[in-house]
């Protein structure tokens, strides 16, 4: 590993403790903005998808591979960028990544049929999936360890305020222009991107002489493992599981694939993913962290919006108007966890983080189809508040004490603990969510029969006044009835997906205890000099 030794000259030497090269300070913020694109990318057109399925005139079945293929080549790239970023360097993976991201996304607006826009969605992904373990990997090996209590909440900041703000951006877009502008809108940040970074960084050399040792067998593996298991728990709710016959192949090709990719990772002299930053127990258990924090940030920013479409009949722009105030508390959040970082132990920030979680997600167990904007207000603020109080310390326990040399391939594990995360997350509450809903309908169904006089009444009320306006009274008065139960079956179901992630978080508190006690960040312990 000696010919990474590059990266970490930086952070060995004394008179760059307090010394902020502005050249890296642009071209640290220029990979930010491409990592936010990145990130953006996926929720901002999440909110927006009927509009795309009109325009394209897409299926239903369809519209949702727009994002899965996105998802799937994003996940497969993560860890990968790490070899690839040593293989041919930051410098030239970065900016190729962001040239490419802008090119596909320039494709994605002059897409005419939903094969088209597939294809080049999975384009945008793949390449854009590069941008984002780069900057974690640049926080932590070009800034001495005395400035991470600043870097730090700026990439955690950006990573997660992304997801949050998307729905609000995408709804703003195709709202006020037409959904051409979700794609569009990456271009001039994309080629100011790729300018400045190609100009600006200068961390690393390549090393090309490694191409000859890449194990083609391993990306091969690690492609099939993790897209088939995103393809699985992407759509395996919504096809029945196991009893899908695509959904069960996929589950069989991706275990195979998991065992071929494993014993290449741990054979090979040059794998394509390096998974010995996990016999680093503070890498080990930040990982955990952020996996769970990946089910916090995805699994919250999909079930807000699910809920105020399904239940309060929302748009996307009103859905994201309610959802920004979550990305509001972030923002605000993010100097506070920044300046604790420095000054107090990071297991108590986490358990802070964690507990707001739970403070919030507990009072969303009482949700009622009544709620609203105000209802919202203090869930999201506790939302927003401990996903910043969570992010800054695990990011910072879990590649802090990481050894330069094996920064960037450690960096793209951690990101894609998040990812994975939160596709594992969204398919437990999705499952949750529907199986949940069948139980609490049949409980309703019961209570609504022809011996309950309040069930007899109700019954007679409708009847009577759709009478009035001349229709089939009693007939329309028991698709009314279907219909409420349905709906307050699903708010109850909610209210279950909520408690399990309350308790799951409460978990989590419990997990802090088990870290070491971790290096102040703000002494120049903490950094990367294993």
């Amino acid at each position: 590993m000696a010919a990474s030794a590059t990266v970490g000259t930086v952070p060995a030497t004394p008179a760059a403790t307090d010394h902020m090269d502005p050249r890296k300070l642009i071209a640290f913020f220029a990979m930010v903005l491409g990592m936010f694109m990145s990130i953006l990318d996926i929720q901002i057109v999440s909110a927006s998808l009927a509009e795309i399925q009109a325009g394209l005139s897409a299926g239903s079945d369809e519209i949702g591979w727009v994002q899965t293929s996105y998802l799937i080549a994003e996940v497969i790239m993560i860890p990968l960028s790490g070899t690839l970023a040593r293989i041919v360097s930051t410098r030239y993976l970065f900016a190729a990544s962001a040239a490419g991201f802008t090119m596909a996304s320039a494709l994605c607006a002059t897409a005419t049929n939903i094969d088209q826009m597939i294809v080049y969605r999975a384009i945008q992904g793949f390449i854009g999936g590069g941008m984002i373990p780069s900057v974690f990997a640049a926080a932590f090996t070009i800034f001495p360890p005395s400035k991470r209590s600043i870097v730090s909440p700026i990439i955690g900041l950006i990573a997660t305020l992304a997801p949050t703000i998307g729905p609000t951006v995408g709804g703003y877009l195709s709202h006020a222009f037409s959904w051409h502008w979700l794609f569009l809108v990456n271009i001039v940040p994309g080629i100011i991107v790729t300018i400045v970074t190609w100009n600006f960084i200068d961390f690393d050399k390549p090393e090309f002489s490694l191409i000859k040792k890449f194990d083609w067998w391993g990306l091969l593996s690690m492609g099939v493992f993790l897209g088939a298991l995103e393809y699985v728990l992407e759509e395996g709710n919504s096809n029945d599981w196991f009893n899908d016959s695509h959904i069960f192949m996929g589950a069989i090709a991706s275990a195979i694939a998991a065992v071929v990719f494993f014993y290449r990772a741990f054979s090979v002299e040059f794998p394509v993913v390096d998974l010995r930053a996990f016999t680093n127990r503070n890498f080990a258990f930040g990982s955990v962290f952020s996996f769970v924090m990946g089910i916090g940030l995805y699994g919250l920013t999909y079930i807000y919006p699910v809920y105020l479409g399904r239940i309060r009949g929302y748009d996307s722009l009103m859905i994201g108007e309610t959802m920004f105030v979550s990305g509001l508390a972030m923002f605000f959040t993010a100097p506070i966890a920044g300046k604790l970082s420095a000054k107090i132990d990071l297991r108590l920030m986490m358990v802070i983080g964690f507990a707001s979680f739970a403070a919030g997600t507990y009072i969303m167990t009482h949700l009622t189809k009544d709620w609203d904007f105000y209802e919202l207000f203090i869930p999201q603020i506790f939302r927003g508040f401990g996903l910043m109080m969570c992010m800054v310390p695990i990011n910072n326990i879990a590649l802090g004490t990481m050894p330069p040399a094996r920064m960037r391939g450690a960096s793209g594990l951690f990101n894609l603990t998040r990812n994975l995360g939160g596709a594992v997350g969204l398919a437990i509450i999705n499952t949750v969510l529907t199986t949940r809903q069948d139980v609490h309908y049949e409980r309703l169904r019961e209570n609504i029969d022809w011996g309950r006089p309040a069930a007899i009444d109700q019954m007679n009320n409708m009847a009577a006044n759709f009478n009035t306006y001349g229709m089939d009274g009693a007939v329309v008065a028991i698709k009314q009835m279907v219909g409420l139960v349905t709906k307050q079956a699903v708010v109850l179901a909610f209210g279950d997906v909520f408690l399990m992630l309350t308790l799951l978080f409460l978990a989590m508190i419990l997990g802090v205890a088990m870290l070491d006690k971790p290096a102040p960040q703000g002494g120049g312990g903490g950094g990367g000099g294993h």
